[in-house]
């Protein structure tokens, strides 16, 4: 009975050490920041700072909200004599280069050839033929920026210490669980960068709201999945604080359905493997404390979904081998193991129900989270799939919004 005492205590550890790291991920890495964050002054108060600006709209196929988007950038507040509004749109087969073309009177430019490259060749193209501002900044065609988010995004840059900035991303409500779930997870988000960037750099941007030093931006070598990932490691990299700026909004509906979403986080989660398989060349090792918040805030996001799985299966083989050997541990009591195995049991049923169903009001409030955790830990796992069998590349199939 002694090695089927130590069998259990082997797994009961191995279920509480996949609980701890699950738990850590999702709530004490942010517990700790505020933490740490509440020894720190409030964020600093920038002066205004006017660098010349490139605001460049990476947009494929996007004839729906492109023109949209223009009078949205030709309404911004800043100066005009210090504004290039630049379209990227490489490989659109539709009118995008020709309802850009439209607006060059009013000096929108566009950057277009025929051959599709993928987001990030179209931004390394315009930035290297026709983009002059001294501050980048990179945005997708589907978000709509506050009219004053350029001035936000560009005070930090009065600190030549600051080599990106990046503003907060707000989920539009549309009446759907799933932007509800989405709006939730981005606020969330936002509390973590501004704990970083209080703690010296935050350490992932917002992608369609990130704004770089152009005589510090460096190619990348090989086909890059998520630009924004690679941008802020670059920058840390290179010495430079990345600051979240929470005044500098960008406006967007979620994706039309929940096929659409998924489709959306798979691309993501397999960028976001890719960039853990390059890490080792962007991890600034001389600041370990940088490292320590790269790795926590996305990296451990990553591995969730498999400690999740392991956690299920180690819980199932304890209450079996109790039920077998009548043997409990003060680690975990029979009863205890028990109510534990129905708990996970019931919120992995609840996010099949949620995904099954669209359910509305008050029960649908009830589905949500659960659904929306499980559906963004399945998003990991085919990221992950997506990335190691190539099915994800650097070129990005556009989604409904």
């Amino acid at each position: 009975m002694i090695k089927e005492e130590m069998t259990i205590i082997v797994f009961v550890l191995l279920f509480w050490a996949s609980v701890f790291f699950v738990l850590y991920t999702y709530f004490g890495y942010p517990i700790i920041l505020e933490f740490l964050a509440g020894f720190k002054r409030t964020q600093i108060d920038y002066p205004e700072h006017f660098p010349t600006i490139t605001l460049l709209i990476a947009a494929y196929n996007e004839e729906a909200s492109i023109e949209e988007k223009i009078k949205n950038s030709l309404a911004l507040q800043y100066p005009v004599s210090k504004l290039q509004i630049l379209v990227a749109a490489d490989g659109s087969t539709d009118h995008t280069p020709d309802i850009v073309r439209a607006y060059a009177d009013q000096g929108v430019d566009l950057s277009y050839i025929p051959e599709r490259g993928g987001k990030m060749a179209a931004i390394v193209r315009a930035l290297s033929t026709m983009a002059h501002g001294e501050v980048v900044i990179i945005s997708d065609a589907n978000n709509q920026y506050d009219k004053h988010a350029i001035e936000y995004l560009a005070a930090p840059f009065s600190d030549p210490a600051v080599g990106v900035t990046t503003g907060a991303k707000i989920i539009l409500e549309d009446g759907r669980h799933l932007s509800s779930s989405e709006g939730l997870y981005w606020r969330y988000e936002s509390r973590i960068k501004s704990n970083e960037t209080k703690l010296g750099t935050c350490t992932i941007a917002v992608g369609e709201i990130i704004a770089f030093r152009k005589n510090q931006f460096s190619a990348p070598t090989q086909k890059i999945i998520n630009d924004d990932h690679y941008l802020v490691l670059d920058f840390i990299k290179k010495g430079y604080k990345v600051v979240y700026v929470p005044q500098a909004r960008s406006y967007e509906y979620v994706s039309r359905t929940a096929a659409d979403e998924v489709m959306r986080r798979t691309r993501m989660n397999a960028g976001l493997f890719q960039t853990i398989f390059m890490s080792g060349r962007f991890l600034p090792y001389n600041r370990p404390f940088i490292v320590w918040q790269i790795i926590s805030h996305k990296f451990c996001r990553a591995f969730v979904p498999f400690v999740m799985i392991l956690a299920l299966l180690l819980n199932i083989l304890i209450v079996y081998l109790n039920f077998i050997y009548n043997i409990s541990t003060l680690l975990m009591p029979a009863l205890f193991g028990k109510a534990l195995l129905v708990f996970q049991v019931t919120f992995y049923f609840a996010a099949f129900l949620g995904s099954m169903f669209n359910f509305e009001g008050r029960l649908g409030k009830v589905f949500y989270l659960p659904t929306f955790l499980v559906n963004s830990n399945i998003a990991i796992v085919r990221g992950l799939y997506s990335y190691l069998t190539n099915k994800q590349q650097h070129i990005w199939k556009r989604v409904n919004r």
